[in-house]
């Protein structure tokens, strides 16, 4: 176990944590400990690249921290009242299908290379963006509906081109190996 595991680790326990704060009310709270997310996320990468500390557990690691922070901030953001339902949905739902795909090529011995795409790594930074002025907005107590709600739209776009393209990709590596059933 790496040290650059082991932050991860701690960033997944946070999740619960971020959780509760948010639907507690407590968003300074949550504002805060999504940053000090944030910032685990930039030191774990630095030190497995740094150090050459990679490891094939943390290449699944990292991203698993980084979705069920962002998919289980969005759920509490949801239910708080600070994001639109259809927005939470739209999101959890993208992460539900392209995990579906990628465990279904899997299963019928297909299994396809893990590569985010620009578009979803575009897509993951505007989540990211949105979450955090959210929780510093309400945090904070200042105004930036305007900033939210084009955030919004951005997150929006860019998810559902997100399940177009992975569709896309899916339906092109399925293909290459015969038909699909």
């Amino acid at each position: 176990m790496s040290i650059p595991n082991l932050i991860t680790l701690g960033r997944i326990l946070l999740v619960p944590i971020v959780v509760w704060a948010i639907t507690s009310g407590e968003m300074r709270g949550a504002f805060l400990l999504f940053l000090a997310a944030g910032i685990s996320d930039g030191v774990d990468g630095f030190l497995a690249k740094r150090f050459h500390m990679k490891s094939e557990l943390g290449a699944y690691l990292d991203p698993l921290a980084d979705k069920a922070l962002i998919v289980s901030i969005y759920v509490a953001l949801g239910i708080a009242g600070g994001l639109p339902i259809f927005l939470v949905i739209l999101v959890v739902s993208r992460d539900i299908m392209i995990i579906s795909a990628f465990m279904l090529a899997w299963l019928v011995g297909k299994p396809m290379p893990v590569r985010p795409l620009l578009v979803s790594k575009a897509n993951t930074a505007a989540q990211i963006l949105l979450a955090a002025l959210v929780l510093a907005e309400q945090g904070f107590n200042f105004n930036a509906a305007l900033e939210a709600k084009v955030l919004m739209g951005f997150v929006a776009v860019l998810t559902l081109l997100s399940i177009a393209f992975y569709l896309a990709e899916w339906v092109r590596h399925m293909n290459s190996f015969g038909a699909v059933h």
